[in-house]
């Protein structure tokens, strides 16, 4: 009786511990058994869509799973991990060096960024300590096209390269949190509570035109196959409010893979590349001409015999003996002696202020990542050799978008834009030169591309195009390389009222034809007929237009043209 009583009286006890434990007092309990099984966990928040101009999707981010697993757990399961290896698509002996290389830890990511459908049958095979977790991957529809301009991201969806990288705080979403109970495998069983929703990032308008991109990748591409180049740059800006209608460079790359070596092909040559601009500078020095009151258009230039020789013992030569030349004839004839000649009648102050207000020597306000300001020395350096090579374009280094810029405002009326990557930004224009300067300059560009102009290749049927060649040979260990050149030309259209700014520069043309009349001149008259038909701009050479259509649609886009493109405000006598 008194073993049985005293049975009896444990029993009661450890009734009444455990009905104190368990009902009274199991704060501590569940604790312990919410530790093991309740969990706060992220929610992965959508990265902001990259949109064209149009609406036109070029970045989005797609719904993705990662396999991660508890290695503390998973490692009990020796005999599974073989399966889960070959599910993983990874070596077995990878898979278990990586798990127990991690073994105090309770997460492990062991294969990132699956299709749905793939991480669903991973974990179909029921293996403990494995689970799945929702995130998002960068996708980029228009590929190579848009690369340097859009950049990518990392494998954690943070920007790594151009607008991914600017505008990173802009896109990135705020990930949420949810409280939920897994079972042993892992496995969310309930959703508890939502501490915390995800709140998708903010999408991003660019100013960048879908269909212009394209047809400035494809036409730059045939650009350098016809003439062997390794690489080249188009920029395509909007004259009146700077925005950046398309930017392309090659060689590209395919942002979409991870996999890709071709660290070289990821910069944006067209902002981070410089060289010498050759005879497109030579506008920026007729406008330090005019502005000394010392020349007009039709100052007269002595450049016989067609070449001089500078301090040092240097002979620059033109093309051939251009005899006495007009202030604008040494621009449509592209004079190297007359571009010497007029930097000798100007002081090195002059010439620095007029090339430094087109946005020369710094960066232009894009907000690119890594955007370089090019090389413009401080006037007081200048000796007499450097005033005379500067002013043909030797001795300074721009990039593809200051020249865009830069002759942008030969169409703004003397106006210097901001260029911008963002749509409907509000427009930043600084005048720089006056009005009455600028217009004469740009009717000489216009004559440049006309009859006995370096840049006849340059013209687009039904518009008037204004522009300037530039050819300049590749610096190379300390002097510059034998046959080795940059190809350059940057123009405007219609020039009557220009809506459109465009650089184009072709590095390492090969063959007879290396110039940059003969070879970028082309590329950007491909470019710009494309453009302009695609954003229906009216034609400005009415006769011309008129002469190519039939008789009933040229009189109705004669009389829209007459309407929409008046005659240009200055002149220039030639």
């Amino acid at each position: 009786m008194a073993v049985a009583g005293v049975l009896a009286l444990a029993a009661v006890a450890l009734v009444a511990r455990a009905a104190w434990l368990q009902l009274l007092h199991n704060d501590f309990y569940q604790r312990q058994g919410d530790a093991r099984f309740l969990r706060d966990i992220p929610i992965a928040a959508s990265r902001g869509a990259i949109l064209d101009r149009n609406g036109e999707p070029m970045a989005v981010s797609t719904p993705v799973a990662s396999i991660w697993a508890n290695p503390q757990e998973l490692l009990q399961y020796p005999d599974r991990l073989p399966v889960l290896a070959k599910a993983l698509d990874i070596h077995p002996d990878a898979l278990v060096q990586r798990l127990a290389q991690r073994a105090d830890r309770e997460f492990v990511y062991l294969r990132r960024h699956l299709s749905p459908d793939a991480a669903a049958a991973i974990l179909a095979l029921q293996i403990p300590g494995v689970a799945a977790q929702r995130e998002f991957r960068r996708f980029y529809p228009a590929g190579s096209v848009a690369a340097h301009v859009l950049g990518f991201t990392n494998i954690d969806d943070v920007g790594q390269e151009g607008l991914e990288l600017a505008f990173n705080d802009w896109l990135t979403g705020k990930p949420g949190v949810k409280r939920v109970i897994r079972d042993r495998l892992g496995r969310v069983v309930e959703n508890v509570d939502l501490l915390r929703a995800a709140e998708p990032g903010r999408d991003l308008v660019l100013s960048i035109d879908r269909r212009l991109q394209y047809l400035a990748y494809r036409e730059l591409d045939a650009g350098l196959r016809a003439h062997d180049a390794s690489a080249g740059s188009a920029v395509i800006l909007d004259v009146a409010t700077g925005e950046i209608l398309a930017m392309v460079n090659l060689p590209s790359y395919n942002p979409n893979s991870r996999d890709s070596d071709a660290i070289g092909a990821q910069r944006n040559r067209a902002l981070t590349d410089v060289f010498e601009p050759g005879s497109v500078m030579k506008a920026f020095t007729a406008v330090a001409a005019m502005e000394s009151g010392k020349f007009t258009p039709d100052t007269l230039i002595a450049t016989s015999p067609g070449y001089t020789t500078l301090r040092g013992g240097y002979t620059i030569h033109d093309f051939k003996d251009y005899g006495t030349l007009s202030l604008a004839g040494v621009l449509i004839k592209s004079s190297n002696v007359g571009a010497i000649k007029i930097a000798d009648e100007l002081s090195a102050e002059q010439q620095y202020s007029a090339y430094r207000r087109f946005g020369l020597g710094q960066t232009s306000g894009s907000g690119f990542p890594g955007e370089s300001a090019g090389v413009l020395p401080a006037a007081g350096v200048w000796g007499p050799v450097e005033k005379q090579t500067i002013a043909y374009g030797y001795g300074v280094s721009v990039t593809a978008l200051q020249l865009a810029r830069a002759y942008a405002a030969f169409g703004n009326g003397g106006a210097l834009p901001t260029p911008t990557f963002v749509k409907n930004t509000p427009p930043e224009r600084r005048a720089i030169v006056d009005p009455a300067i600028a217009g004469k300059t740009l009717a000489i560009l216009e004559a440049v591309t006309g009859e006995g102009g370096t840049a006849t290749r340059s013209n687009v049927s039904g518009y008037r195009v204004a522009g300037k060649t530039g050819t300049s040979r590749k610096a190379s260990g300390g002097g510059y390389a034998d046959k080795r050149y940059v190809s350059v030309f940057v123009g405007l259209a219609p020039a009557s009222r220009p809506r459109l700014a465009m650089a184009v520069v072709i590095n390492d043309p090969k063959g007879e034809e290396y110039g940059g009349g003969a070879v970028a001149a082309p590329v950007f008259r491909s470019i710009m007929t494309g453009a302009l038909r695609l954003l229906d701009v009216p034609p400005d050479r009415i006769e011309q237009w008129y002469a190519q259509m039939p008789a009933e649609p040229a009189r109705a886009v004669a009389a829209r043209a007459a309407t929409d493109a008046p005659a240009p405000k200055h002149g220039v006598a030639l």
